[in-house]
């Protein structure tokens, strides 16, 4: 039995946790890090969202071997695009620490 008002506050906080779910995620959008392969030579930029802003090549890599510098490009991606993760849950966590305590550890809110 839900006691009275509480299905209505919960609605409440419900929806305020929605929309600072909004707003983390427009916060995210223009948060960047960085993932970097070869000492530098290529470096990979990423927003919050965990999508590419920008892939820099050094053009003294690109004589090299092809096969080394794409695997360079896919490293340096790799590391962007987890660091763009890890960047997110820590921000998730400070929104949703404390208000949902009882969910299992591995629930993961679809979109964020």
């Amino acid at each position: 039995m839900i006691p009275k008002g509480g299905l209505n506050n919960m609605m409440k906080q419900f929806n305020k946790i929605q929309q600072q779910m909004e707003e983390l995620q427009r916060e995210l959008a223009d948060m960047t890090v960085e993932g970097a392969a070869g000492g530098g030579m290529v470096k990979v930029t990423a927003n919050g969202k965990q999508e590419i802003l920008s892939i820099k090549i050094d053009p003294e890599i690109l004589s090299d071997d092809i096969e080394m510098v794409e695997d360079m490009i896919v490293a340096a991606t790799n590391q962007a695009l987890t660091k763009a993760q890890e960047l997110n849950q820590e921000k998730m966590a400070g929104l949703t620490g404390g208000l949902m305590p009882n969910l299992p550890g591995g629930f993961k809110i679809p979109g964020l």
